[in-house]
């Protein structure tokens, strides 16, 4: 159970005030041996984990129940599962032993997940420094092309009127001289104008091609900004998380993050993604007080399986990075079919399923975070 929730019972029976996470949790050690107190944190974790204590209640045989806590290991569903074990009526020693070891392995690996993801935390702060740096340059050369396009058309249109006023003055004067003197202000007229022609399509030649350069400058810029305002938003999404953990777990019950809010005793269904960050982000689904189930979103939906675990979840999250177009078609389609809201992540990262799920609650069923 969490910390909050933790505080709430052990208050009962202790003053848990002023007393730190790692002194609650102590306590709550000890009233555990006590028959009042225990009975109480007892009916605390049947209440939690209802859903998974009846699915459990239904399995007598002892193969069929290490097959059932080998199913939940291998979905993520731990908690639930493994309080329904150990409470079961008809469990071994055996059993007990192996979902013991089970549990203590995966601490390992969530401790090392968490570090792996403080890291890409810091390369993504670092990755996001580096794309506003670029966009700032390309901010300051789109405006240098600028200043020389409006300089060169500038010069453009001083020359031609140069040329405009000596041919007004070669014709006045042509007026009054001899046919042949005529002749020839006409041959030097024409001379100047093929000159002048030859510049001026030389100058329009170079505005065409930086009015091209300007318009490339620019639309990669926007690709930039979208990506930096991407980045940044996810990034905002991971703060906040962390900050509003934080702040839960000092405030105690009662106080719950934005992130709880969209979580919190919904079933989420995780398809496709990475092995290296899936545990990270079901680890951020259950201590939010949600359920989370994955599935491999390939060639597994052919057997029906991905049909029925979209029918059983409350809200279907899918990386777009991380799952054949096909396939995500395919997913759309079922959640469509079937009434299920479904998010589409830019990336199979903690930091963008922290963001999407901030975006949830008026985007239901969109493409959110992704880009």
């Amino acid at each position: 159970m969490s910390t909050a929730e933790l505080r709430k019972i052990a208050g009962r029976f202790i003053d848990v005030k002023g007393l730190s996470d790692l002194e609650v949790h102590h306590e709550a050690v000890i009233l555990a041996s006590q028959a009042v107190s225990a009975k109480a944190l007892h009916k605390a974790l049947d209440q939690r984990h209802a859903a998974v204590i009846a699915r459990f209640s239904r399995v007598r045989d002892e193969d069929a129940l290490a097959s059932l806590w080998d199913e939940a290991l291998a979905q993520g569903e731990i908690p639930g599962a493994y309080w329904a074990l150990l409470t079961h009526r008809d469990v071994t020693a055996e059993i007990r032993k192996k979902a013991f070891g089970d549990v203590h392995m995966l601490s390992h690996l969530v401790g090392a997940a968490n570090r792996a993801d403080i890291r890409r935390l810091v390369a993504l702060e670092q990755e996001n420094a580096g794309l506003r740096e670029r966009l700032d340059r390309q901010a300051l050369r789109a405006q240098e092309l600028t200043t020389e396009h409006d300089q060169a058309l500038g010069r453009l249109q001083e020359e031609l009127a140069d040329v405009q006023g000596r041919l007004a003055a070669s014709l006045d004067t042509g007026r009054s001289i001899t046919q042949d003197d005529t002749f020839q202000a006409r041959e030097s007229n024409a001379s100047l104008v093929a000159i002048q022609t030859q510049r001026r399509e030389r100058a329009e030649q170079a505005r065409v091609h930086a009015m091209a350069e300007a318009a490339r400058v620019q639309e990669e810029m926007d690709l930039l900004r979208r990506q930096a305002e991407v980045l940044s938003e996810e990034l905002a999404a991971a703060e906040i998380q962390l900050r509003e953990t934080g702040e839960a777990g000092e405030q105690g019950e009662g106080v719950l993050s934005g992130l709880q809010t969209q979580i919190r005793g919904r079933r989420i269904l995780y398809v496709g993604g990475r092995p290296s960050s899936t545990p990270a982000i079901r680890g951020l689904v259950v201590r939010n007080g949600g359920e989370f189930q994955r599935h491999g979103g390939g060639a597994e939906g052919r057997k029906g399986l991905l049909a029925s675990a979209v029918a059983a979840a409350d809200l279907v999250v899918f990386p777009v990075d991380c799952i054949d177009h096909d396939s995500a078609g395919n997913l759309k389609r079922l959640c469509a079919r079937q009434g299920i809201p479904f998010i589409a992540m830019r990336k199979a990262s903690v930091a963008s399923f922290a963001a999407a799920m901030a975006g949830h609650a008026g985007n239901a069923g969109q493409p959110a975070g992704a880009g």
